[in-house]
């Protein structure tokens, strides 16, 4: 796998747990919650499943939606860095680097990683969604990087459908 696929993928594991707080029928949920279910999910996503990177992973989540949102500095992941390293590894097809990290803070490492690639390739296109009964985040890769809603087909219908009949009812 190249390092563009290897991105690709942190990027996506990044969104997926950044939207593991959705809000269904109008009421918070957190997927990560239930112990078994949150090993489950992780598992599912290359991970070991274990107790303790559920833990890591609750709070990295936690953590990188501040950010997101602007509520907290991004000096706050920080933590999740400590003892990475990055190790270069020449194979027959390429050059690969490999992490090295406790394996329980993995994904947690390569999530901060894929957040700080984004901030830096594409400043501002990681947002939460502008529905503000919505909880989730978007990447806006569009080329006007003008994306508002996590999806057109829920709150960004919803959000033209209020604007609309406050419009109708101003008028």
């Amino acid at each position: 796998m190249n390092i563009e696929e290897a991105q690709s993928i942190d990027e996506a594991l990044l969104i997926d747990l950044l939207n593991t707080t959705p809000m269904v029928e109008d009421q918070p949920i957190d997927l990560l919650a239930d112990d078994t279910g949150g090993r489950d999910w992780l598992s599912a996503r290359g991970g070991t499943g274990s107790a303790e990177e559920l833990r890591v992973s609750r709070a990295v989540r936690d953590d990188l939606q501040r950010v997101v949102r602007g509520a907290t500095s991004p000096s706050s992941l920080s933590k999740y860095l400590d003892g990475l390293s990055r190790v270069p590894v020449l194979t027959d097809d390429a050059l690969d680097w490999v992490l090295q990290v406790a394996e329980d803070r993995r994904l947690a490492s390569r999530i901060v990683l894929a957040w700080a690639g984004i901030r830096e390739s594409v400043p501002g296109a990681l947002r939460p969604c502008a529905n503000d009964e919505c909880r989730l985040f978007l990447l806006d890769r569009s080329r006007a990087g003008t994306a508002r809603w996590c999806s057109m087909a829920t709150c960004g219908n919803k959000m033209k459908a209020r604007r609309h009949r406050a419009r109708a009812a101003g008028g």
